[in-house]
């Protein structure tokens, strides 16, 4: 059975922000775990969806994973510049990895920054996301090191990010 790739609906939105932040804690993403500050921010499919595009894989009817597509600089963005899109918060569920869902979430977003007119798609990740590098670089995207950044004022945290030119 394929692999389907399609915007999140309503009703998904509880699940996927299950998924994005049972990731992000099974693999010790989270600085300070249970209580970090940013696994609000991960559950809150809503609020990712009503500034950007929120897409999830599905097989079957089950949801695989999802991501944050930003199409242009805006309340989502991070990093992106005039005319670059970004991704964000890309999870796949645990037991749903290796069938390919977390690649086709980013072929996915590749193609709509190039539909979009976009020049560019980055992305920040954690340096030790190694998985998640080499579905980037698979897909072509090249570090960037000079763009790399902090987002926690005042703590050792460094995301690392990618680009890809279009």
């Amino acid at each position: 059975m394929d692999i389907v790739i399609r915007p999140v609906a309503p009703g998904e939105y509880e699940t996927l922000g299950e998924i994005t932040a049972q990731a992000y804690l099974q693999d010790g993403l989270l600085t300070f775990g249970e209580s970090d500050w940013y696994l609000g921010e991960l559950r809150d499919v809503a609020k990712r969806a009503a500034a950007s595009d929120v897409l999830v894989a599905t097989q079957g009817d089950q949801l695989l994973g999802g991501v944050t597509f930003v199409p242009s600089p805006g309340p989502m963005a991070d990093i992106a510049g005039p005319s670059e899109a970004e991704i964000r918060m890309l999870a796949v569920d645990r037991a749903a990895r290796g069938r390919g869902a977390g690649e086709a979430l980013v072929r996915a977003c590749v193609d709509r920054a190039r539909a979009a007119g976009c020049t560019g798609i980055v992305l920040s990740t954690q340096p030790i996301m190694h998985a998640a590098h080499r579905i980037y670089e698979r897909a072509g995207f090249v570090r960037a090191p000079e763009r790399d950044w902090n987002p926690i004022p005042g703590v050792d945290f460094t995301l690392i990010t990618y680009e890809l030119t279009l």
